[in-house]
């Protein structure tokens, strides 16, 4: 089993997922910072695990993004830094999410979630 570290500003995502997931947790961050810091992660020789834009839901539709990554380096995985710059410059083409309500928030933290544990048990 691959070892995984959770990147999210989910605060749902941050509390449920599993111990054995590393979580770097960006509270009071937007998606873009998500996305950046994966990038990051990824030039010291982490590993994308799951898809930065997974689902039908855009970066400008929620507050929240969630990805995972190997939580071991490795050397730099082009693959994953082309996907990662990929979708930065999608989100940076969206522009800002819109500002929602408390109800819309806890649906979108929830459909999040949802998503990157669909991702976890894929692996």
């Amino acid at each position: 089993m691959i070892s995984r570290t959770l990147i999210t500003n989910n605060p749902l995502a941050n509390a449920m997922l599993p111990g054995e997931v590393e979580k770097i947790f960006l509270e009071n961050e937007g998606p873009m910072n998500i996305l950046c810091l994966a990038r990051d992660k990824i030039h010291e020789g982490h590993k994308l695990l799951t898809h930065p834009l997974s689902g039908s839901v855009k970066p400008n539709q929620s507050p929240y993004k969630s990805v995972i990554i190997t939580k071991e380096k490795g050397n730099l995985d082009f693959e994953s830094l082309k996907l990662i710059e990929d979708s930065i410059a999608v989100a940076r083409g969206l522009g800002k999410s819109a500002a929602a309500g408390q109800l819309c928030l806890e649906d979108f933290q929830l459909i999040d979630l949802d998503l990157i544990v669909s991702g976890l048990s894929a692996d």
